[in-house]
């Protein structure tokens, strides 16, 4: 115990983390942890929390509950924080086989939902009568139906969507993140940043809660 009380431990914790839902958290899964080798694998599998089904699917954990844990298992330790105050953990539960039925719906849905929405802009900026024009100005001659045009036109809408998007299918052109996947992420984080708040918010009435009874 003499060597351990004067070890010095080093924790970062994770931002998010994902585990099976009824599954222990452990410090290894929350953070990363740098100590004397003898002491790093005990810490490791050391037991943060068991959740239950009443606690949800986001469980909030911060460094005052990890240290608490730490010292009560290893009294003495010298802990050093780093990074993030708390860590989001999210109980995942076995993914179900997705509905061929539901994803064929969703698909014509956001098919047809994209095609009219497109048209009613085209129709808005009265794209047609601007296409003929187009067609007369580079030929010199007035086609009311320029279908050659317009199957180009429409060619070249698919193709610039998937250079915006630097997506087809799950094929990406290169690293740089798509205008949707950094929608996403900002998106994600502000919904963590809410759960985090909301969590603690419900800790400190417990606690306040337990401290008057």
């Amino acid at each position: 115990m003499e060597n351990e009380s004067a070890s010095i431990v080093y924790l970062r914790l994770r931002k998010q983390v994902g585990l099976p839902a009824g599954a222990p958290i452990r410090l290894r899964d929350v953070a990363r942890v740098l100590a004397e080798p003898e002491l790093e694998g005990k810490l490791l599998e050391l037991e943060l929390d068991r959740p239950e089904q009443r606690d949800g699917n986001l469980i909030v954990i911060d460094t005052l509950r990890v240290i608490s844990a730490i010292q009560s298992k290893f009294p003495g330790l010298r802990i050093e924080l780093l990074g993030e105050p708390h860590v989001l953990v999210e109980m995942i539960k076995a993914e179900k086989k997705p509905s061929l039925l539901l994803f064929a719906l969703v698909w014509l849905l956001l098919f047809f939902g994209a095609a009219l929405t497109i048209m009613n802009f085209h129709a808005d900026v009265s794209m047609p009568e601007v296409q003929v024009r187009i067609v007369e100005m580079i030929t010199g001659e007035k086609d009311e139906h320029p279908y050659l045009f317009q199957g180009a036109y429409s060619v070249g809408i698919g193709f610039g969507m998937i250079v915006f998007f630097n997506h087809l299918f799950k094929k990406k052109w290169n690293e740089e993140p798509t205008p949707l996947e950094v929608e996403m992420f900002l998106y994600q984080e502000n919904l963590n940043q809410y759960v985090v708040a909301e969590e603690l918010k419900k800790m400190h009435r417990a606690d306040s809660s337990a401290k008057r009874n």
